[in-house]
């Protein structure tokens, strides 16, 4: 059998440049192996290396399964592409081994095949599939299609499949510093919002927004660099902001430094978890629509949602509490946070005097006394949500006296963030009051 046998197509379709192109670069190449023994490539190795590199051949899944199943007719593992190598599969055993392909459908992946180069068709005089055999049994002609185009190419598919992999390899990693630094921004201007540092966080927590959404795996990996490099010099402005706020004792977090500084050990007190139960059960209803309403949405995009809703609220808090200080004189409170003093600041720190320890220069008035107690309340592992909770639920001199008043018996209390939690809770029942609680430790009494 030679290989310029049977190299037209049989029936209406024509003889195309690019088919001839392919038959006459197979020849030339195999005169080259003629008597070697390269090109011996192992064909489900070289099948899934073709795989990673379909999208350099412009082919589709469906293009490569149909090309799975030609090389499953053939009865060796290794293909030999120093002779031809031609299977003869009839349609119905080819749409048998594609799960039911069609026949029109099984005819257009063939001739995506063909007209990439990796197969060539050998059509009989009638069209039909079928190899003619010898006295002895061997094959003298066969007409199909004949797959050594694809063993003749095993050096071009490794070099796109490996330039596939590094592609695939770099958008992973883009991907993965994109979602890093979404993450890292969102929770560092969350952080400054909540501990009420200044700081433009309107302006950054704007450019985060512009700079979120979806990263669809099918943009352009320059695309995608763009954003991360945005992401990151947005990061290294917002840690920069809040770096510039910390004080001495802050960037400190040696045990000489922080004599008082309570290290909980264990955080799932009776309190906590007594809260978390209730909050799951008042949040339940809400999280069930939020799963209905967006089925596709994968952990990590959720969570980065939930992220971004966080610090939209604390940007709406930050707004209302500016409004509702506007017209404060500087360095004095506004007379709805005064209101809440029930009892004078000098009887506070008489019964609390651990507290100031912590205070930057010392506690005049009430404003030294909260931003203190916020200092001290991420000291004691209390967490921004029960921190705000407190606040909004007693105000926040009532918030502050109460962290002063849980330092003072930090020893023995096993969870103070669980501890907050619960007194927050019996406050919005109206059933806590800061006034006992200040008399109870000038006695010697109990929180």
């Amino acid at each position: 059998m030679t290989d310029r046998f049977a190299t037209t197509p049989f029936g209406g379709r024509s003889l195309s440049h690019a088919m001839f192109a392919v038959q006459e670069k197979t020849a030339r190449a195999r005169e080259k192996l003629a008597g070697t023994d390269a090109n011996h490539p192992e064909k489900w190795a070289l099948l899934r290396e073709l795989t990673q590199a379909r999208a350099a051949f412009f082919l589709s899944d469906r293009t490569i399964a149909v090309l799975e199943a030609l090389l499953s007719f053939y009865p060796e593992t290794l293909l030999d592409g120093s002779t031809p190598v031609v299977v003869f599969p009839s349609n119905a055993e080819l749409s048998m081994r594609t799960r039911g392909m069609s026949s029109a459908t099984i005819r257009r992946h063939l001739a995506a095949l063909v007209e990439a180069g990796l197969i060539i068709r050998r059509d009989s005089p009638n069209g039909k599939r079928y190899a003619r055999r010898g006295e002895g049994g061997e094959i003298e002609h066969a007409f199909g299609f004949d797959l050594s185009p694809l063993a003749l190419r095993v050096d071009e598919i490794s070099e796109h499949a490996a330039a596939a992999r590094d592609m695939e390899r770099a958008i992973h990693r883009v991907r993965s510093e994109i979602t890093i630094h979404l993450r890292d921004v969102s929770k560092t201007i969350d952080a400054g919002l909540s501990e009420e540092r200044s700081g433009d966080w309107e302006a950054y927590a704007d450019e985060l927004a512009h700079l979120s959404g979806r990263v669809s795996r099918h943009l352009p990996l320059e695309t995608m660099k763009v954003r991360r490099d945005a992401l990151a010099i947005l990061r290294s402005k917002v840690e920069k902001a809040y770096l510039d706020t910390l004080s001495n004792e802050e960037m400190s977090g040696t045990d000489s430094s922080f004599e008082h500084h309570i290290q909980n050990s264990n955080i799932d007190s009776h309190f906590e978890r007594a809260s978390e139960k209730s909050q799951k059960r008042t949040a339940a209803p809400e999280t069930e629509d939020m799963g209905n309403a967006e089925p596709g949405k994968n952990k990590t995009e959720a969570g980065r949602s939930q992220a971004m809703l966080k610090m939209r609220q604390r940007l709406l808090d930050a707004k209302l509490k500016r409004g509702q200080h506007r017209d404060a004189t500087p360095g004095e409170l506004s007379a709805g946070q005064i209101k809440t003093a029930s009892l004078p600041l000098g009887a506070v720190l008489e019964a609390c005097p651990q507290i100031r320890d912590y205070a930057r220069n010392d506690i005049a008035d009430w404003r030294d006394l909260m931003q203190t107690a916020a200092l001290v309340r991420s000291m004691l592992g209390i967490s921004p949500d029960a921190w705000e909770r407190a606040r909004d639920t007693m105000g926040d001199i009532n918030a502050s006296i109460t962290i002063a008043a849980i330092l003072e018996r930090a020893g023995e209390i096993r969870s103070p963030g669980g501890y907050l939690r619960a007194l927050t809770d019996r406050a919005e029942i109206g059933q806590y009051s800061v006034v006992p609680v200040i008399k109870a430790l000038n006695g010697e009494g109990r929180v």
